[in-house]
């Protein structure tokens, strides 16, 4: 425990300290922690991306069947993400975000052990609730942590995550291909996400505490004060005023769809559902295949189109870092129509120019769409749904978010191979093209900037039981 001691005399002293704290490495190793399990969230997303033509050529998957089977995650998801979000605000952050992991871990072996496409789709199912019911938690928890200076970047860190994990699972196939794992490679890979999981998990146990700012609004204050000493590794002492230490008045909203759409939220609300859903629709149609994608740039070479889906996802990477360090600056609202306007002219530009121009120059396009995509709409959805909204509602109005934008996912999930198999790779991006143009039109329209905002006093204005 750290030498430095903080005086706490209410509940309010507790959001003070959060809002005003230093940014220190015991944050570093929480956000890592919570931030895992977006790792596991694009691991386990895009590792069959990888393996589309093993899965095909094991079980006879029809191209309709490959879709059903790549959008079960987030179809799952979609489910976990709101269940998530509710019971993350009732039973509070660190047992949502330990129960999910759980169940993802006997998700992902199952999933690796699956006789059949059924017995496969099952388990991803259970997979995409478990991620589902986890990432809206790990956002509001990094939002909770974080000074109010941070929060915005901090939050955005998730897509660096995001693209570590994407490229690492290009180099994890790699791996296992050098091995000689044969027609078991996409079982070996899928397998190795519980390893992951397992890892996080136990760090979770070990180093997380309950978010204090959710602590502080269902716990007493003897309770919030000791989840801030395990949070941020400091000595609380203890002074209540006269009878703050018997306001534990644990109340819940109400009517959370009804609070989530009234005059205040309610354009907050469709500015986040709206991008995220967008983000979804754009990057899961062409980020989550892009092995398949390279594999039509640069050949059926399985080696050279894995080693060109890491190179290009690095983009990502750097998109995703830039993103975050500009939002305190920009603004995620601001950055958001760069990424949507960067994503588009990349999609256009790949529509009318492959076939036409140097392999090399249609991979730097695709990884300017990434880069567009990490900095801007990737990463803003969920940054902005998880700061617009206090935190006796955050849980729920991010998990509303995440669980809507899942649509979104589902469907650039399944239609790609569909429109690709159907129309080829220049029609396919001219098509798709119309949603990050959509996402521009909507993110101008609508004006709302949540970045280095305090919300903590909106709770008077939300219905309470």
């Amino acid at each position: 425990m750290s030498s430095s001691a903080v005086t706490i005399q209410t509940k309010q002293d507790i959001i003070d300290y959060v809002n005003g704290q230093k940014n220190t490495k015991r944050i570093a190793l929480l956000l890592i922690i919570v931030l895992g399990t977006i790792f596991l969230d694009a691991y386990d997303l895009t590792i069959l991306g990888t393996a589309t033509d093993q899965l095909t050529s094991e079980f006879k998957l029809s191209k309709a069947y490959l879709s059903y089977i790549m959008t079960a995650m987030p179809f799952g998801a979609l489910f976990g993400a709101a269940l998530g979000g509710f019971y993350a605000d009732k039973l509070g952050r660190k047992l949502i975000l330990s129960v999910s992991l759980i169940s993802l871990i006997i998700g992902s072996i199952g999933a690796a052990l699956a006789p059949s496409p059924i017995i496969l789709l099952c388990f991803r199912l259970l997979m995409g609730f478990a991620i589902g019911m986890d990432s809206p938690v790990a956002f509001t928890f990094v939002a909770e942590i974080s000074n109010q200076k941070s929060k915005g970047r901090n939050v955005n860190y998730w897509q660096v995550v995001w693209y570590i994990a994407v490229v690492s699972s290009a180099l994890i196939v790699m791996f296992f291909y050098s091995l000689g794992t044969g027609a078991l490679l996409w079982r070996y890979s899928v397998g190795m996400g519980a390893i992951f999981a397992v890892i996080i998990l136990i760090l979770r146990l070990i180093y997380l505490s309950e978010s204090p700012t959710w602590s502080m609004k269902n716990k007493t204050l003897t309770e919030a004060c000791h989840e801030l000493e395990q949070n941020y590794n400091i000595s609380v002492h203890l002074d209540p005023k006269q009878g703050e230490e018997a306001l534990y008045d644990k109340r819940e909203v109400k009517h959370p769809m009804r609070i989530l759409f009234n005059a205040r939220y309610r354009k907050r609300t469709i500015l986040a559902t709206a991008i995220a859903t967008l983000q979804g629709m754009q990057y899961y149609a062409i980020g989550l295949y892009i092995p398949l994608i390279a594999t039509t740039i640069m050949g059926e070479d399985k080696l050279q189109s894995l080693s060109g889906t890491a190179l290009i996802n690095i983009a990502g990477i750097f998109g995703g870092l830039i993103g975050a360090l500009l939002t305190p600056k920009i603004g995620a609202r601001r950055l958001t129509i760069i990424g949507f306007a960067l994503v588009a002219s990349m999609m256009l530009l790949i529509g009318n120019l492959y076939g036409h121009v140097f392999t090399w120059l249609i991979a730097v396009m695709v990884g300017v769409f990434l880069f567009g995509h990490a900095g801007g709409p990737g990463t803003q959805g969920k940054a902005i749904a998880s700061l617009s909204y206090p935190t006796i509602l955050r849980g729920k109005g991010t998990g509303f978010v995440e669980s809507v934008s899942r649509f979104g996912s589902m469907f650039g999930t399944f239609v790609f191979p569909i429109i690709y198999g159907s129309f080829g790779l220049n029609n396919t991006m001219l098509i798709l093209a119309l949603f990050p143009i959509l996402g521009v039109i909507i993110t101008t329209v609508i004006r709302w900037e949540p970045v280095g905002k305090d919300l903590e006093y909106e709770d008077k204005y939300i219905e309470k039981v």
